[in-house]
């Protein structure tokens, strides 16, 4: 049975934000405050998004009205799982749990 890694994307809302910076450490710190202690093994990252005219990296994090929207990458070893898919659910059900009313997108399995 194989490893697996899962990378995970997630939609994180911040209110009363004045920067983007300040937008993205405060998603990040909420994530690890919540996936503490019981999946602490996540790995925690901000998302980046390909700009469609340059094809340059660009910040997923946006501000409107003092309210951001922070796209967030969440990366987790799978161990032992019977395929990408099986992985996939381990993932997904695992961060689930601890960021009960976040969404989650699988964006890729890769098998160590």
């Amino acid at each position: 049975m194989p490893d697996y890694v899962v990378t995970l994307e997630s939609a994180w809302v911040i209110k009363d934000v004045k920067s983007l910076d300040d937008a993205v450490g405060i998603a990040i710190s909420e994530a690890g405050k919540r996936l503490n202690p019981s999946a602490k093994y996540v790995e925690i990252g901000a998302g980046m998004l390909e700009c469609p005219f340059c094809e340059g990296e660009l910040n997923s994090a946006l501000i409107v009205a003092n309210t951001a929207l922070v796209g967030l990458l969440l990366e987790m070893k799978v161990f032992r799982a019977d395929s990408q898919d099986h992985a996939a659910k381990i993932a997904k059900s695992v961060v689930g749990k601890a960021l009960r009313d976040v969404p989650l997108l699988v964006k890729e399995v890769c098998e160590l």
